[in-house]
Order: C-alpha cells, then structure tokens, then sequence
C-alpha cells in the first residue's frame, strides 16, 4: 500500500513575475513548469507521496470542474501489482495553481456525489424498506474478510435496528486473485433471479464453506446446496452455464469502481465509505449517529424525501 502524505491538503505552485518600471507586473508561465505539462505534474504527484518506480502512474484528462469555477479536474491512478490509489487534483487554468482533496458544498450532504451513484435498483437486500439508514456493501464471496464482515452484519443489523436500517449487497469479485469469486457472484445473481429471500441463504452458506470451495467443485456445490429450496436446478444450471447474469456483476463491480471501491469489504453507510472488516462497536456508534442526524437532516437514507430516495420493487 503506498505512503499518503495526510498533512498535505492543497499545494500551491506560483511563479514570480518581473516587473518593468514603465509597464505593470506581468506573470511569466512557462508551459514547461506548468502543471498540464504531463511528465512535470507526475514528477511533482510522485515527489508529494513518495511513489517511486516501480508504481505506475494513469493521469486522466482535464476536464472543467463542475464544483470549483476557474479549475480543471484531473484524476491520477497509481497502481503497483494489486495494490492501487486514486487521487483527486484541481488544476488552475493557468496550470500554476494545483489542489488536492475533496470540495464540500455547505447546503449538501458531504457524501452526495457517491450517494447520486449508489443506485440500489433490483440489488439483494433486507432490512425496512424507507430506513433512514442505507448500507451498501461491495464484497467479494472468496475474500476472507468479506466473510468477517458478512458475520458482523448478519449476526446484528437486524437484531440492534429492526427498522431504521437496510442493507443492499453488491457483488464485486477481485478476479485477479479470487479465481472462484466472479462465478459464485453469477451463481448468486441467478438464485437472486428465482428467489431472493434464497439468496441470503445463499450468501450465509458460501462464507460459510468459503474454505471448502474450488473454482473446479463450486457449480456441484452450489446445486447441493440448491436441494431442498425454492428453486428451479434446471433453470440454475443453465443459468450458471450460460453465465446469464454476468452482465448484473459487471454492472455491481463498475458501480464500485465509479466510487472508487479498491478491496473488499467497503461498505457505505448513507454514502460515507468505510473499508476493510468495521468492529461492530465502531460500525454501531456510526449507525446510531446517522439515525440521530437524518431526524432533521433528511439528506440521506430512504426516508429522507429527497432524490436519494432508493427502492428495491418486491422486496421486503
């Protein structure tokens, strides 16, 4: 993982200007200096968080801030094997002036730009339908602190707030070092087709024997664990085979990309990103405040009136 430099929120680059007696004063750019200038502005990105080579180094275009007038917005990929980061920068349009971070808008909620990109629609849910608390969870079924989250949230969600909270799962297989995890996604999804109140158990079953697992031995296992419930074995298998519902995975783990999701778990909590396995107590303290604020906030969860509002039609 690499180095992040926390103290560091905003750098400024200004370049002096000379100054003629009979003229006024005048700014000398340089396009070499400038932040646009591509090798220049990543030797200064490399140089502000210690990334040496081997970390690669992805910087997008510029594009016009919609949320900070007078800056363009660059976005950097650094990635290094399975590790990777992105950053946010805003450049000025003279590339002299450069900002890292986050712009809030005091009249909105702080989480709203990952909030309008949460879009719950026909994912795997339980909890009250119109919770004032959302969570939404990427997670992949091979990853062994997936498992972990899985129990905390199973085991407590539903006892501690019966009805001020709902989760929604979204799948988000990390193939490149999860060889089973996306066909046990795709297995999931055609479950959730038949019968969704099946898929938690699904879901329960799979961390469960996440040990016992192969990607050579998951589709006889997924059909043993199908006897016995409300479901089709036909239609399951050719959904399996056919890979039916890839496409539904692909859009789950496009969605977490957009929001910048890097390893499973990462869980939202009324947008608010929480990586990694959360204890229970400090996932509580966070639920408990956001039912208390949303009272008279109304800016997030399903209650809240406002454009944030999810659904999930059918399910309860």
């Amino acid at each position: 993982m690499f180095r992040i430099l926390l103290l560091v929120s905003a750098t400024l680059c200004l370049r002096g200007a000379e100054t003629r007696h009979t003229q006024p004063a005048v700014k000398a750019v340089s396009i070499k200096n400038s932040a646009f200038n591509r090798p220049v502005f990543e030797a200064y990105v490399r140089h502000l968080f210690v990334w040496p080579q081997p970390i690669q180094i992805e910087i997008g275009d510029p594009k016009p801030s919609k949320i900070l007038p007078g800056f363009e917005e660059v976005t950097v990929h650094a990635f290094q094997g399975k590790a990777s980061q992105d950053e946010r920068f805003f450049i000025s349009k003279d590339g002299q002036k450069i900002i890292r971070g986050n712009v809030f808008d005091a009249a909105q909620n702080p989480f709203k730009p990952d909030l309008d990109k949460l879009k719950t629609e026909f994912q795997p849910s339980f909890g009250t339908a119109g919770a004032p608390v959302v969570l939404v969870e990427f997670s992949d079924f091979e990853c062994s602190f997936c498992r972990e989250e899985a129990k905390i949230l199973r085991s407590n969600l539903l006892t501690e707030y019966p009805k001020q909270v709902r989760l929604y799962f979204m799948d988000f297989p990390l193939e490149s070092v999860h060889p089973w995890a996306k066909a046990a996604s795709i297995a999931g999804r055609c479950i959730f087709r038949q019968n969704p109140n099946a898929f938690w158990e699904y879901h329960d079953w799979i961390f469960e024997h996440q040990s016992e697992i192969t990607l050579e031995n998951l589709k006889p296992k997924v059909l043993e664990f199908a006897k016995g419930k409300d479901l089709d074995a036909l239609q399951l298998t050719r959904c399996m085979d056919t890979k039916a519902t890839e496409d539904e995975v692909n859009k789950t783990t496009a969605l977490g990309q957009e929001v910048a999701v890097g390893s499973t778990p990462t869980l939202y909590v009324n947008g608010r990103p929480l990586v990694g396995a959360t204890p229970w107590t400090e996932l509580k303290r966070i639920i408990d405040f956001e039912i208390e604020y949303q009272k008279t906030a109304k800016n997030a969860g399903e209650d809240c009136s406002c454009d944030l509002k999810l659904s999930t039609p059918g399910l309860k």
